[in-house]
């Protein structure tokens, strides 16, 4: 997807009350060119084409859109973290492990991609794994395997003692990915408020919700999201959650 239109549905999530409107004016300075009513209305068709957008039915004059929830989980980084954070855990762990041999090396990197871009942790190079069933693309390479000595898929419980919370710490770092929420902490902690009886300064809010966008998306892209009973203590992603929302929707009201 095209950075802006990211960044478009990005704005939306935030201050849909306000944006609602057929030509949003109060949208920032980098979209003063969708203000023309062709060039936005083929935006928000394509939107809509793309099922990010739909829109209220009613008079053609005022057109009303909102964020499908397809859209909503664009604008949000991919998905819900709320929903992620609640999902249940059987208590059961899915494991990968493979050792492809060396002429397979590209097979190897798009294989460990693949685990990373899905959350898996990882406790060795070729041992990865997931509270979660996996997914159907898995399934199939595991399929089509006698092959076990270079792929196989486990689903199992420790047997030894060892306790969840150490198979936790072993697969994801966690201390980098409270790093990364600290530094989302810092931004939302200082957004660039309006002065009192002035109006908010939309460079200035562009560019600090641009760096806000891309710091939480960073820590998305690290960060498995995992059930409720397997968070580490200390775990930041959910102070960084609350405070978003709050900031963002107090920053959506300056555009009003």
């Amino acid at each position: 997807m095209h950075p802006k239109t990211e960044e478009f549905l990005y704005l939306l999530l935030w201050g849909a009350e306000t944006l609602a409107r057929p030509t949003f004016r109060n949208l920032t300075e980098s979209y003063e060119g969708w203000a023309y009513r062709k060039g936005l209305l083929h935006q928000l068709e394509q939107l809509e084409q793309q099922q990010l957008l739909e829109r209220k039915p009613g008079s053609t004059v005022e057109r009303i859109y909102r964020l499908t929830e397809r859209g909503r989980l664009t604008a949000l980084g991919g998905c819900d973290p709320e929903a992620r954070w609640n999902r249940s855990w059987d208590g059961r762990w899915r494991i990968v492990a493979f050792d492809l041999p060396q002429a397979h090396n590209a097979s190897r990197v798009r294989l460990r991609r693949h685990l990373k871009d899905r959350g898996f942790g990882y406790l060795q190079n070729s041992l990865w794994i997931t509270p979660d069933p996996l997914d159907t693309e898995l399934k199939k390479i595991s399929a089509k395997g006698e092959d076990v000595e270079s792929f196989l898929t486990l689903e199992a419980r420790p047997c030894s003692g060892e306790c969840d919370e150490a198979i936790v710490a072993g697969a994801w770092d966690f201390a980098r990915i409270n790093r990364l929420c600290q530094d989302c902490l810092r931004l939302l902690k200082n957004p660039p408020k309006p002065k009192h009886g002035e109006s908010v300064d939309i460079r200035k809010l562009q560019h600090w919700a641009g760096q806000e966008r891309m710091a939480w998306q960073v820590v998305l892209e690290a960060d498995p999201l995992l059930p409720n009973r397997l968070l580490p203590r200390g775990y930041l992603g959910k102070e960084v959650w609350e405070l978003r929302n709050s900031v963002l929707r107090e920053a959506g009201q300056w555009l009003a």
